[in-house]
């Protein structure tokens, strides 16, 4: 069988590529990066300090959620200017203090000096703007129903667990994080709520700094891609057979790639049995489906063990995929070493990686193979630049994490175009489910299957501020 080519391991021994100069300058200071990308002084910008922080808490009705806890909140950052940074909040839980966290963060100070605000005491966390101090941070723990080790012994829930042994993606959120749906999810209570609060600040005042200077965020960081590749990124559907049509439908509507996210592993008309045996055979259909040539990837987010995922890996490599995304816990980076080893498809690992400093023991201790993160958990635009960064100063590839509503895939989406080493789009599929009627721009590809670039300054995707006010419930402020 043909294989697509893919990025291996081959470069990350390489020497250091470094990192790009206009995104370094741009998060030295980047209210000078704004100034200069649009030929003025820096004191010739207009009035940014930050007079309001508030919240739209909206109605979404019947909208189909990809995150299961997106309840409508967004916050809105304004400057004495009237230059108004939005980011969306009600798909993290609407976690409990952030309004209050972020006037105290933000209010009276300039959007440009934000790089001095001090990080909360004992937090050790992001600043909006600024830099990570000296802590370490942590992990989303285990999956509550995965095997694999987290921190200890091997578990055997891939391996000889009766068919319910191995939890379904859905039943496998990590403790203290991420709940719901597949694919990413709502944020969890605990010590990373400030973590996310400072990350969709962060989000906020890149926002801000675009709409200013009237330039997309990517341009600020130096970006000179118009478009990106898209790919399909499946629904956790119920049956194994469900895949094949699926992903028949996505290459139908020109989507040139197609990742699985797979359910349960049982067949509608066949005995119960261990999930992994069932996505085996799924794997194996997707393939058939769409031929040889066509980019397929796999996400089980986080839901096997070691041995479980070594079966698994290898019917990958045999099928010619191109990625092997979260096979076992993030925590168990002993056997995620143990598999990037022993398998030849590339590891893709770290929407779990809580903190900076994760990303470069699992790069140096060669524990993965494409770097992911999800940008709320590593400090907003900032740290996913950084965390681009890194990756590409050890010649590897770096894919962010696309899932949920507009805003969402846009904070992601800017960093794909600022970033050399990012190949792919992640669009949720089908397209529409990221769709909210506050926003008229929408997501999806052009014919030869790319997602272009925005012309909207900041965040690329501004809000119809008459369709959130007929569904607006109230404004917290």
């Amino acid at each position: 069988m043909s294989r697509p080519e893919i990025s291996r391991r081959s470069l990350f021994g390489a020497s250091a590529l470094g990192v790009a100069s206009a995104a370094a300058a741009a998060l030295a200071d980047p209210g000078q990066a704004a100034a200069q990308a649009v030929g003025v002084k820096k004191a010739d910008l207009p009035d940014l300090t930050i007079k309001e922080v508030k919240v739209y808490v909206a109605n979404l009705g019947n909208v189909r959620r990809l995150n299961s806890s997106e309840t409508g909140e967004i916050v809105s950052i304004v400057t004495n200017s009237g230059i108004e940074g939005n980011m969306t909040i009600g798909n993290r839980g609407n976690p409990p203090g952030f309004l209050e966290y972020a006037k105290a963060r933000v209010l009276g100070k300039s959007a440009l000096d934000v790089t001095t605000i001090t990080p909360v005491p004992n937090t050790k966390r992001f600043s909006a703007y600024g830099s990570l101090d000296s802590g370490r941070g942590g992990f989303a723990g285990p999956p509550a129903g995965g095997g694999g080790r987290a921190g200890g012994g091997r578990g055997a829930a891939g391996a000889a667990a009766p068919p319910s042994g191995i939890a379904t993606p859905a039943a496998t959120a990590p403790v203290g994080g991420r709940a719901g749906g597949g694919g990413g999810g709502g944020m969890g209570r605990g010590p990373a709520d400030v973590y996310q609060h400072d990350a969709i600040i962060d989000v906020c005042l890149w926002d801000i700094l675009g709409k200013t200077v009237n330039r997309p965020i990517y341009k600020l960081l130096g970006g000179t891609k118009t478009r990106v590749m898209a790919y399909a990124s499946s629904q956790h559907l119920p049956y194994v057979e469900d895949f094949a049509p699926d992903v028949l439908k996505a290459k139908a509507a020109g989507i040139r790639g197609y990742k699985i996210h797979p359910g349960g592993g049982q067949s509608a008309n066949a005995r119960p049995r261990a999930s992994y045996v069932g996505h085996i055979e799924e794997i194996r259909q997707v393939r058939k489906a769409v031929g040889d040539d066509y980019p397929l990837m796999f996400d089980p987010v986080q839901g096997y063990n070691v041995y479980s995922a070594l079966r698994v890996g290898r019917v990958l490599e045999d099928q010619g995929y191109i990625a092997f995304e979260d096979p076992i816990p993030t925590t168990d980076i002993e056997g995620l070493i143990v598999l990037a080893r022993a398998l030849d498809v590339p590891l893709n690992i770290g929407e779990f990686i809580m903190d900076i400093n994760g990303f470069a023991d699992y790069i140096k201790r060669d524990a993965l193979d494409i770097v992911r993160f999800i940008a709320d958990n590593i400090g907003g635009i900032t740290g996913g630049i950084r965390v681009c960064q890194l990756a590409e100063a050890f010649g590897m590839e770096c894919q962010p994490h696309n899932w949920g509503n507009v805003m969402d895939l846009a904070v992601h989406f800017q960093l794909e175009l600022a970033a050399k080493n990012s190949n792919w789009f992640e669009m949720p599929w089908p397209m529409e489910y990221s769709d909210r009627a506050y926003h008229k721009d929408k997501f999806r590809i052009d014919e030869n299957g790319y997602v272009n670039a925005p012309t909207e300054p900041g965040l690329g995707y501004p809000i119809d501020h008459d369709a959130l006010d007929k569904m607006m419930i109230r404004v917290d402020k």
